[in-house]
């Protein structure tokens, strides 16, 4: 309750400063356009995070899984089902973003931006050629990865530690435990700075409608819109052919688990709902340690909505700054997008940190500080993502479970349908 309270307290909180970020920008733009310093700023604070985050989350989610057959074959399947799906998001977040163009018309100059704040990626590494990219990924000092945020190595790192981890036994576990508590001390940093998130939209807001004026608004609610709709398609069509498969219907899913879409919806945070979802998978006949192993790991890759909004956001910030994205750039995109999405964490705030993240490895092309131009609407888009990211691992755990013969369907039919399980039912009296 605490939670959601402090939640909708933020969000009125943003709402009421981009209102007045839109009243100083367009009413007195020469004030307003002074006031990038602080969406500046909120940018370097979140950057400042990126990289730890990034390690502590896919070290604990490979260091979990334990050295077993039946494990990780689970974690396996598990794991191919993921990047399927987040990667169909994507796809989909680019095409959308593609055909509808969003950005298209904002004409925002890139130089307005702090260019200081992007010089770093501008440099002599702005033309690598795939074999540079690739070595590039393997880093000359481990602490020189994190003191640099150079986000790929440090994702390459990680995938190696938690690896280690996980072949370490009851020592690894240790350590995963504590980096585990680790995170939990991060993402309280990851709350600490989102308090500020009012001050941070106000100035990205004052700032884009003193340089752009009040036409800019057109796209950045086209944005949403377009994003909103997407991730109902998505939902609608990609998840309810996956549940088909295993015998169920996605409504009666959906409907199983509006609880879990409340307490989202009043957070922004998927994470929020993660005990009382694992429950519900429980009861309504998936394997209890199937489901241990899987909704955990899908909260750290299995991330539809916000896949879908990283392709999108990307393609909205380029198009803004008229920066033309060739199919082969798309491609690069995706590639990035499939590593660094997985360090993206479902909380309020991880969509905006991986985006940074997978901003800074284009080499400069699209400049990190673009995230700027949407700025002032991540926070309202949170709610989607976490909410798509929900019903995203509820749906995976439901097919994993299917797949592995280790859902059962008697059951599952009949708590979907508002029926009580087999075994809560009266006892049958004798004649």
């Amino acid at each position: 309750m605490i939670q959601a309270s402090q939640s909708k307290s933020l969000y009125i909180q943003v709402l009421i400063a981009i209102l007045i970020g839109i009243a100083l920008g367009h009413f007195w733009p020469d004030i307003g356009a002074q006031m990038n310093p602080l969406a500046v700023g909120f940018v370097k604070l979140v950057k400042m995070v990126i990289a730890p985050i990034i390690f502590v989350t896919v070290v604990v989610g490979i260091g979990r899984l334990h050295d077993t057959a039946e494990v990780g074959r689970i974690g396996l399947k598990a794991i191919v089902y993921f990047e399927l799906m987040t990667t169909i998001a994507m796809l989909i977040g680019l095409i959308v973003g593609h055909v509808v163009q969003p950005g298209v018309g904002m004409n925002a100059d890139p130089a307005s931006l702090d260019p200081r704040s992007v010089a770093q990626y501008t440099g002599t590494s702005a033309h690598q050629s795939v074999t540079d990219f690739l070595l590039a990924i393997i880093p000359d000092s481990v602490i020189g990865a994190f003191a640099k945020g150079d986000i790929l190595p440090v994702l390459f790192f990680a995938v190696l530690f938690g690896i280690a981890m996980g072949k370490l036994g009851e020592r690894g576990r240790t350590v995963v435990g504590v980096l585990d508590e680790a995170g939990a001390a991060l993402f309280g940093i990851i709350s600490l700075i989102m308090k500020v998130a009012p001050l941070g939209a106000f100035g990205a807001m004052a700032f884009t409608i003193a340089r752009y004026g009040t036409g800019s608004l057109v796209q950045l609610a086209y944005l949403m819109f377009c994003f909103y709709l997407t991730c109902v398609l998505f939902i609608a069509f990609a998840m309810a052919l996956v549940v088909r498969v295993t015998g169920l219907r996605l409504w009666q899913l959906l409907r199983y688990i509006k609880e879990e879409f409340f307490i989202v919806l009043g957070t922004s945070s998927s994470e929020a709902a993660l005990p009382s979802l694992m429950a519900k998978l429980e009861n309504m006949g998936c394997n209890r340690p199937l489901v241990g192993l899987v909704v955990p790991l899908g909260y750290a890759f299995n991330l539809d909505g916000t896949s879908i909004y990283f392709t999108m956001a990307i393609t909205f910030i380029a198009q803004a700054l008229n920066i033309p994205l060739s199919w082969g750039d798309y491609v690069v995109i995706l590639a990035v997008l499939l590593l660094t999405s997985k360090g993206a964490a479902a909380v309020t705030g991880g969509g905006f940190i991986t985006l940074a993240a997978t901003l800074s490895t284009l080499n400069g092309k699209v400049p990190v500080t673009g995230i700027v131009l949407v700025l002032a609407i991540d926070r309202f888009m949170s709610e989607a993502r976490a909410i798509t990211n929900l019903f995203g691992n509820a749906v995976a755990t439901v097919f994993v479970a299917w797949w592995e013969d280790q859902l059962d369907l008697r059951r599952a039919r009949i708590v979907l349908a508002g029926g009580t399980p087999p075994e809560l039912a009266e006892p049958t009296q004798p004649a």
